[in-house]
């Protein structure tokens, strides 16, 4: 079996002598070179192209933020491992934004070091196989024209009113578009998507991952639950523990097969970052990022800009401000603050939305003429989803390849 190959940028040489000790009876793994600073980080990974960077965040010259962004721009290949003694979320925020796959606090102990080596190598090598295979696909457009969007709501921040948008989106393509469209709900420690829509649940995402190894169609399909809309839903596990047993190439395999059964993929994410989120975030055509105006939203959304624009996801980003009223950040700051016009305005309306949930029957057909159904169907106009397939581009922009991913 081939080894890890490892490069070690530190500008202690004790330090590095330490961690080289604690890798010395690993034998999958091997330290290929040492750099006593930024720019020689840079340098060797050039050349010798490890396949995983032990980057420190303190060095002098160019520090480990600065060379993590340059190397992950110019050597995507290998995978970045920040190691710090610093372990607040400012520094983690860095490292993500620069392109970083994993931030080791010290001290720490050899087989934690030797697991999150193999945990990034695998993943990283799995992404990189992802997306050529990608880049592959994409360079036919009848094949891209043919399968179906990926359109992900997210934000980190709770509260927001991700699931309401999500499922009456889906419900309102389904309804008012006559699309075929499938909600996946991939909160899955707390996913309500099912309670919105008043569905039973038998069987979920977390039972469907446990049948086989492989996916087919006719599997997926007796997961997924109709509603009377016409809209299907897969739902999240029934409890949290179960989230466990759904990993990325579960998402990955139940995502190509939708695509070439449904015409929208609408999917509802857990607040956080994750390996799974970071699998939809890459699949999807749209992603559409939901703020509200406070400030502790707007932060969220900030640094979410920022970590999908380091992934070379800006082109399908999309600002959705929800929950709108005379009170809370004025719409002219929080365009300022984000630097980018918002591209639908929902309306605050509580009691809607309240007897909605309550009922279990998506105000886009309960209570349609309310400004707040209205705006979800123009949200909808305004992103082109129900769009006739002869009236798009015949030859349409294409989609960023990610030059680097992080995980956590």
């Amino acid at each position: 079996m081939t080894p890890i190959r490892v490069l070690i940028a530190d500008d202690i040489t004790n330090t590095r002598d330490d961690i080289k000790r604690l890798l010395y009876f690993e034998d999958d793994i091997e330290v290929v070179g040492e750099a006593s600073d930024g720019n020689e980080a840079v340098t060797l990974a050039g050349e010798l192209k490890p396949d995983v960077i032990l980057m420190d965040i303190n060095m002098p010259q160019l520090d480990g933020i600065g060379a993590t962004e340059q190397i992950t721009m110019e050597t995507p290949e290998c995978a970045i491992i920040i190691v710090s003694i610093q372990g607040e979320s400012e520094y983690l925020r860095k490292a993500m934004t620069a392109g970083a796959r994993e931030y080791l606090v010290k001290p720490f102990s050899a087989s934690e070091l030797a697991d999150t080596i193999r945990r990034v190598n695998e993943l990283h090598k799995k992404r990189n196989i992802h997306l050529l295979n990608t880049k592959q696909q994409e360079t036919s457009s009848q094949v891209r024209s043919q399968r179906g969007k990926i359109i992900t709501f997210f934000c980190t921040k709770g509260g927001v009113g991700k699931t309401m948008l999500a499922t009456n989106m889906a419900v309102s393509l389904a309804q008012d578009a006559r699309k075929k469209v499938v909600l996946l709900d991939l909160d899955l420690t707390a996913g309500d998507a099912a309670v919105m829509l008043n569905i039973s649940v038998k069987g979920t995402i977390a039972d469907l991952v446990q049948e086989d190894d492989s996916f087919d169609f006719s599997l997926i399909d007796t997961y997924l639950v109709p509603h009377l809309s016409g809209m299907r839903i897969l739902p999240a596990p029934s409890s949290p523990e179960q989230a466990e047993l759904v990993h990325p190439q579960h998402i990955q395999q139940i995502l190509n097969i939708l695509k070439s059964n449904f015409d929208y993929i609408i999917i509802d994410t857990a607040p956080i970052y994750s390996d799974i989120n970071l699998e939809v975030l890459e699949a999807s055509d749209q992603v559409l990022l939901v703020l509200n105006q406070d400030l502790t939203t707007l932060k969220h959304v900030k640094t979410a800009q920022e970590i999908l624009s380091t992934l070379n996801y800006s082109a399908k980003i999309r600002v959705i401000l929800n929950q709108h009223s005379q009170e809370g950040i004025k719409i002219k700051d929080l365009e300022k603050t984000l630097n980018t016009t918002l591209t639908a305005i929902i309306p605050e309306d509580q009691k809607t939305v309240r007897n909605s949930i309550n009922k279990g029957l998506p105000f886009v057909m309960s209570q349609s003429s309310t400004k707040v159904s209205a705006r979800v169907k123009e949200l909808i106009g305004l992103l082109n989803l129900a769009k006739p397939a002869d009236l798009k581009e015949k030859n349409p922009p294409q989609k960023s390849i990610v030059s680097r991913i992080f995980s956590f």
